[in-house]
This record gives C-alpha cells, structure tokens and sequence, in this order.
C-alpha cells in the first residue's frame, strides 16, 4: 500500500485543486449603470442645476448628498438618471471661484470667471463699501473688475456718482458709463473672449443690462424659473448665457453685503494694490496698520499715497477676520 505522503493522485503543497479553479457558472448579467456626460452649469438655484451638455442639451440635475458646492460656471461630470434629468457627480477644478462668506457661512457666485462686473447708478445710490469689498474679492482671486455706472441719462446725478467713485478711478480700475435702456453696445468689446459675472445690488439695472445684450435672455429666464421652481423672481437664481463661442456672461442675484472672512490677513494686504510698495516696510513684522508705531501704511495715508477711505476700509476687514 502506498503511503499517503507519496500517493501520486495527491495535489503538490501550493496548488490549488483543478475544481476549485473552475468558474463559476454564469449568473444573470447586472443592468448597465447611468450614462455619463462631462456638461456646463448655466443656472443654479439652491440644489437645482440646469447643467448644458456638449451637444446643446440641457439637464436639471441636483447634486449627491445634502450639501451643494456647485455653482453656475462650473465644469461638472453627471449621470444621466432618466430623459433630461442627471445627478452631479463630480466638480472639474476651477480656475477661480468668486465668493462671499460671513461668520456663518459661505455663498458661492459663480467659478471659472475671468471678469467681474460691478454694476452700480446713478439712481438708487449705490453702497459704496459693497463695491470696495466686491473689488477686493476680485483681486483675490486673480480675477479683473470693471466698474460699470448704469443709467447715465439721469445726468443731473451723474456728477455725485462719479465723485463716489473717484478713489477707484484714480487707481486705475476701469468705469464704464452707459445707459443700458438706451444702448449697452458699448459694454461688448469688454466682453469679447472672456467668462464675466454680473453683480450688483438690486435695483441697479442688471436685467435691463442683459435683455439689452441678449433680446432673447427674457424668455429663457422665464423658463428657467419655471424648471428651477423659483417663482416670478427671476433674479433669484445665477444663468449663464452665451454672446458667442468665445464670450459668456453670469448674471447673479441682487446683494447687499459682501463678506470676505474667507480671507487670512496676507491675502488681505496683497489685495489693495496701492499697499504694494509699503507692504513689509513697517517697523514690526507682525503689525496690524493700526496705532502701531512705525507703520509704513499709516505713513503713506499720512503722505497722501494711499486714501484714507481705503485704509479704513482695510481696517474695516481686517477686524472682520479677527486680525484687527
């Protein structure tokens, strides 16, 4: 009898046993995921986005879980869940994000945007704070302001509200003056090739500003407003509309305020140009451009090279984010 350690039908050590290597028999085939698509948010209201797809179609898609980082500009991939309606499911990296935050929380305007419009009138009066943080923002992220002064026919008023921005003109921030009921032809050229974003506080005529641009934006907001169940309010959503294939336009609900806790203090200093010559001059490393002795920006307020509108509302900030 042959001993079992030598039985010439036992498997070698290591190897597994042929049937034990054989499949398994089919099972019944699992159904085909979601069809995706990479698409373009151009209108976010809340969790609801219409997102356009390559080929011009639109989607109405709401984003996974509970919390919505997306905004109108975005680059997204989506899931096709059923006809016209998708699941985002992932954000592209932006190139710049505008944003305002307070102590609470953040609201997202719109990404990937290389210009903002700052839209303000002769008439309501226009917050002149609102437009100095909305510049800020701007250049913190890199992204250009133009200053756009609607309703210039009221020329009785036009006098003041060059006056209220004469700080911003004389740092060579760009105003454009116009009248958007009469003719807004001439806000064009400073579109062409670029990503902008309309803000404003309401009133200021930034509807007015975009059916005058684009004749067939009020139908289309109309709709919208319909899919995204936000009334008749039509500016309580962001809608991005094509000029052409190079040239976009956001526009964005009405604000009042303009917070930047989101800012640390560098981002701060760097984001008022005029400090840049000053900017690590001061006697102490860790000062705070208050009552500090040896400050260089309290000397250049002193020496007339920067405002003291602008110094205060640095200061304004700074203590905003604690640093003050």
């Amino acid at each position: 009898m042959t001993p079992s350690g030598n039985d010439p039908h036992a498997h070698p050590p290591g190897l597994v046993p042929p049937e034990i290597l054989t499949p398994p028999a089919p099972g019944p085939a699992s159904a085909p995921g979601p069809a995706s698509a990479s698409g373009l948010i151009v209108a976010a209201h809340g969790r609801q986005y219409r997102v356009e797809l390559p080929d011009g179609r639109e989607l109405l898609c709401c984003t996974r879980g509970k919390k919505s980082e997306a905004v109108c500009g975005d680059r997204v991939q989506v899931d096709i869940t059923s006809p016209g309606h998708g699941v985002i499911n992932r954000i592209e990296p932006r190139r710049t994000l505008l944003y305002r935050s307070n102590e609470f929380k953040e609201k997202l305007i719109a990404a990937n945007v290389d210009q903002i419009i700052l839209v303000v009138a002769t008439e309501p009066a226009f917050s002149e704070a609102l437009v100095g943080r909305c510049v800020i923002a701007a250049q913190s992220q890199g992204i250009t302001p133009l200053i756009l002064l609607n309703k210039c026919d009221l020329t009785e008023r036009l006098p003041e509200a060059r006056a209220r921005l004469a700080t911003l003109a004389a740092l060579d921030y760009p105003i454009l003056e116009l009248c958007a009921q009469a003719d807004a032809t001439t806000l064009r050229p400073w579109l062409q090739g670029k990503t902008s974003v309309l803000v404003g506080q309401s009133g200021m005529g930034k509807s007015t500003l975009i059916n005058a641009l684009l004749p067939e934006a009020r139908a289309a907001t109309r709709e919208i407003s319909a899919a995204l169940d936000s009334g008749k309010h039509t500016t309580t959503f962001a809608r991005l509309y094509h000029l052409d294939r190079e040239s976009h336009l956001i526009d964005s609900p009405g604000l009042q305020e303009f917070g930047l806790r989101h800012l640390d203090f560098s981002d701060l200093e760097q984001a008022f140009p005029e400090f840049g010559p000053h900017l690590g001059q001061c006697r102490f490393r860790n000062c705070r451009h208050l009552q500090e002795p040896g400050c260089a920006l309290q000397a250049a307020v002193s020496a007339g090279h920067i405002t003291p509108a602008r110094m205060h509302l640095f200061q304004e900030l700074a203590r905003e984010l604690g640093k003050g």
